[in-house]
């Protein structure tokens, strides 16, 4: 066997996002990992964030946030705001920002892909709320599109792996989904 037992706390490779929301009347960001599609008609989104975060009480407070993907131009700011709470550092003015239809959640200018947030559900679990918010409008920066849609490698996405704590940026495509299994399909 190739496989061996390692500690069952294990982390995935995950997108590099800023969640932002709206606290005490200011705009506030943090970065975020643990983001997923939750479904799929209508969209909905979650992300995991710790109890005691600033951006916690915001999307609580106002029922709505942003989820933000910054590029690796932006890769110091977006470790910033990771690293400084926003119950003690102002960072609204880090970015250039802007407000879709629920005006309290903030988006980044700069970003490549910006998605604002209906507030669904959140689930309590013992350090950390799983937000899960509706997508009310997405807002992709005009040098990432491709025939209407985002291109992955033009948004120059960022990832996150732990325990390393390191920063990636994708690499090339290797295959095309629901497609390249299908030559394993016995006739």
């Amino acid at each position: 066997m190739n496989n061996i037992k390692i500690d069952n706390n294990v982390f995935i490779p995950m997108p590099v996002t800023l969640v932002g929301c709206v606290l005490k009347g200011k705009a506030n960001f943090m970065a975020a990992g643990w983001v997923s599609r939750v479904n799929a008609n209508p969209p909905w989104i979650g992300v995991g964030i710790g109890r005691v975060h600033a951006t916690a009480e915001g999307i609580v407070e106002n029922k709505s946030f942003s989820i933000c993907f910054p590029n690796r131009t932006d890769i110091a700011k977006t470790d910033y705001c990771g690293i400084v709470s926003g119950k003690k550092v102002d960072k609204s003015s880090l970015f250039t920002l802007f407000y879709g239809d629920l005006k309290t959640a903030p988006m980044i200018d700069e970003a490549s892909l910006n998605l604002e947030c209906s507030l669904v559900q959140t689930i309590e679990g013992p350090t950390n709320y799983f937000f899960v918010g509706e997508i009310k409008g997405a807002y992709a920066s005009q040098k990432c599109l491709e025939n209407g849609k985002v291109n992955s490698a033009k948004a120059d996405f960022l990832l996150l792996t732990m325990p390393d704590n390191s920063y990636w940026s994708l690499g090339e495509a290797v295959g095309q989904a629901w497609s390249i299994g299908k030559k394993l399909i016995k006739k």
